[in-house]
């Protein structure tokens, strides 16, 4: 008898994280856990009516069941599928379905949680299409990246690639141009650059940056001049003003 495969799940937590996973409704909610005593608020009511037009039981619990759970729910709690990764062919394919050229992002080991979804957050803004990121040496999409992110990762089409060099050699292979984020003398200044048509930021690791493998795939490099005396931006701060620029570029409203 062919052994079944038990189904891993786990527990999404904040008002946040938990009301656009009900909205993106991408990945299955099994329950949601409320704790007695909440005050009134409109991102309440809409979890709580969302739940129910889905026939998704919520339960009201004591706040200390939350807390021995995680920290920082906001009294919700959703029991969920893990999140759902795309692979490379499927954000191409929705990339390619859309009326603007193709805005990509790719975090080459970027593992910090909290940057990682920060930076998430701020892509879903800008109208990011689909983000790479490496199976290894990486941060993944767990339940508190997605409460960074404030949940905009649930409206994302992420990709896990096992090479990220090679996945970005395909991009570049259907037109798009791969620049690369990077404090580099060959780089170009963000703001005198060309980052009109199709395009996929690569974002580095906190420390190290873009690998060597992945930064000679870069068609081109761009800096943020800096003026104070700190030598560099965070990879959340420093992502999401080079994904404004473009999105400036792409005539972002």
């Amino acid at each position: 008898m062919k052994r079944m495969e038990k189904i891993q799940r786990e527990f999404l937590y904040g008002r946040h994280a938990v009301h656009e996973a009900l909205r993106a409704g991408r990945r299955r909610i099994y329950r949601l856990l409320i704790a007695e005593g909440l005050q009134p608020r409109p991102i309440l009511e809409e979890i709580r009516a969302m739940a129910t037009d889905r026939g998704i039981p919520l339960l009201t619990v004591p706040r200390a069941r939350l807390d021995a759970i995680t920290d920082g729910h906001q009294g919700v709690v959703a029991e969920a599928d893990p999140y759902p990764y795309v692979d490379l062919e499927q954000a191409w394919a929705e990339s390619a379905g859309r009326p603007d050229p193709p805005f990509w992002l790719a975090l080459d080991c970027l593992q910090d949680p909290q940057n990682f979804g920060t930076l998430l957050r701020t892509a879903e803004a800008t109208g990011v299409h689909a983000v790479l990121f490496p199976e290894h040496r990486s941060a993944r999409v767990t339940p508190a990246v997605v409460n960074a992110s404030a949940g905009a990762v649930e409206h994302l089409h992420m990709a896990q690639v096992t090479n990220l060099a090679r996945a970005l050699e395909q991009l570049k292979e259907r037109g798009i141009w791969i620049v690369g984020l990077q404090q580099d003398p060959r780089a170009i200044r963000y703001d005198q650059a060309d980052l009109s048509g199709p395009i996929a930021l690569v974002v580095g690791n906190e420390e190290s940056g873009i690998r060597p493998l992945v930064r000679r795939v870069c068609d081109f490099l761009i800096y943020l001049p800096m003026r104070g005396r700190v030598a560099s931006l965070n990879a959340a701060t420093a992502g999401a003003v080079a994904l404004y620029e473009i999105a400036r570029r792409r005539d972002f409203q």
